[in-house]
């Protein structure tokens, strides 16, 4: 794919150089769009329950979803390997849909994702490699963290804004968080619209592996996403029959009920405090980091960060990590929440060190084993 990087590289370039503004156009867009069918086509992206594990990449991934008793899964996800040509980095996306077309919003938003930010990164790249005021000499860390932060807003309401106009999918009582990290070298950058967690695996100082978690749950109820939905007339309470399970309502009337503050699509509730800006941190990687884990709200909701770690560390076959973290939070919801609908549940594992023997090189195997 190194003719197709090379043309990206330039696209972006000479975009930069026009002082373009969006990453809406055709060139940049095609551009993005033919990498992700190039990886497609070279088996690099991965969209179903199996593993990615490649040989030119320390990266070993886990994924695993198991639909719930509410209809459809409304949950996807998508681990994009060699993301944007670049050997060192991968893209991991987790995304949780909700609403009758929630399913539909969801996928949309996972495969428009991926190109739309290798667009505005590489748009930024240039933008800051062009300008004469950039410090060269400033922390390269941060000055990639940076480019990743700016190039996430940007993708992120450009997507929520073509997702109101689209021709074919009803957003306006759907939606769907969520969340990705992208891993460049030691650098690894997390985005989150919505209730999906992050959580590291590290070391401690006594040798276990304890959690840290990387995101905040954005439920309605928190300080500030209260404060901003009330000030917007949009209201947070909770049903009689759902104590402790905090929504968004509008002004007048027991709609929409999102559990959520954040969200894509919901354009009945976005002028009233719900909105689709992207949380966007990082964590650069020391040897004590192990993994992390990227999962729905219905692993959460029963498990807490130290099992999901304890589980994962202690599967003895890391393929099967991410099966046995779904198929413990089943058994939870069986356990703890009887009556209760369980969720869609959904986790994507990524493991910084690849300690299995590779079979055949600069291939990523799969093992789909889809849940119905």
């Amino acid at each position: 794919m190194g003719h197709l990087s090379s043309l990206f590289d330039g696209l972006a370039k000479s975009l930069s150089v026009k002082r373009r503004k969006r990453c809406g156009n055709d060139d940049g867009k095609e551009a993005a769009e033919a990498m992700a069918k190039e990886a497609k086509k070279n088996d690099l992206i991965l969209r179903s329950s199996g593993i990615v594990n490649s040989d030119c990449s320390n990266n070993f991934v886990s994924i695993f979803s198991k639909r719930g008793q509410k209809g459809v899964n409304q949950d996807c996800f998508i681990v994009w390997e060699e993301f944007g040509c670049q050997p060192d980095m991968i893209f991991c996306g987790i995304f949780d849909g909700h609403g009758p077309w929630g399913h539909f919003v969801a996928k949309r938003v996972r495969e428009s994702m991926p190109p739309s930010l290798l667009c505005n990164w590489q748009e930024t790249l240039a933008l800051t490699s062009l300008d004469p005021e950039f410090d060269l000499g400033s922390d390269k860390k941060l000055h990639r963290f940076d480019v990743w932060k700016q190039s996430y807003l940007k993708t992120c309401a450009a997507i929520d804004q073509e997702l109101e106009h689209h021709p074919r999918i009803d957003s306006f009582y759907s939606g769907t968080t969520a969340l990705s990290i992208v891993r460049q070298g030691e650098l690894v950058v997390i985005a989150n619209v919505g209730d999906s967690r992050a959580v590291l695996a590290t070391t401690s100082d006594d040798g276990s592996l304890v959690p840290v978690q990387l995101t905040i749950d954005f439920k309605p109820n928190l300080p500030q996403e209260a404060e901003r939905i009330t000030q917007c007339k949009g209201r947070v309470f909770c049903l009689h029959d759902e104590p402790g399970v905090h929504r968004v309502w509008l002004p007048n009337g027991e709609t929409p009920g999102l559990a959520m503050s954040r969200a894509f699509g919901d354009y009945c509730v976005k002028d009233y405090g719900l909105i689709s800006v992207p949380e966007v941190t990082q964590r650069n990687l020391s040897n004590r980091d192990q993994f992390i884990v990227l999962a729905t709200d219905g692993v959460w909701d029963v498990i807490s960060n130290q099992q999901a770690v304890d589980i994962v560390s202690s599967t003895t076959d890391r393929a099967k990590s991410a099966k046995r973290l779904v198929q413990c939070a089943v058994h939870a919801w069986k356990r703890n929440r009887r009556g209760v609908a369980m969720d869609d549940i959904s986790a994507i594992c990524l493991f910084f060190h690849s300690s299995q023997p590779s079979r055949q090189a600069n291939l990523i195997h799969y093992h789909r084993k889809h849940e119905k």
